[in-house]
């Protein structure tokens, strides 16, 4: 008699029902509960992958403003500061 794969796959069914009983329902919740940190965490780098999608589009484009300084700085110095001046138009 030869044992072909099935034969293998009702052998260790046996034995996982008859030695492992007592463990079985733990193992399925630790299983389930893996699949549902999995199942989070593959949503939470879809969401993320998306996000980063928009800012990247976002710091394409030049932001413009205005440097302004502190209003103290003028009046402690005499208007005079020790920061250079910026090269910048």
């Amino acid at each position: 008699m030869r044992l072909e794969g099935w034969h293998l796959i009702i052998i260790i069914v046996l034995a996982l029902v008859l030695f492992a009983a007592p463990k079985l329902p733990s193992m399925a919740r630790s299983i389930g509960q893996s699949m549902r940190i999995f199942k989070s965490e593959v949503r939470e780098m879809k969401k993320d992958g998306s996000s980063e999608a928009k800012d990247s589009q976002d710091s394409s484009n030049p932001v413009e403003g205005k440097v302004v300084g502190h209003p103290d700085v003028n009046t402690k110095n005499n208007g005079e500061t020790d920061v250079p001046p910026a090269n910048r138009v």
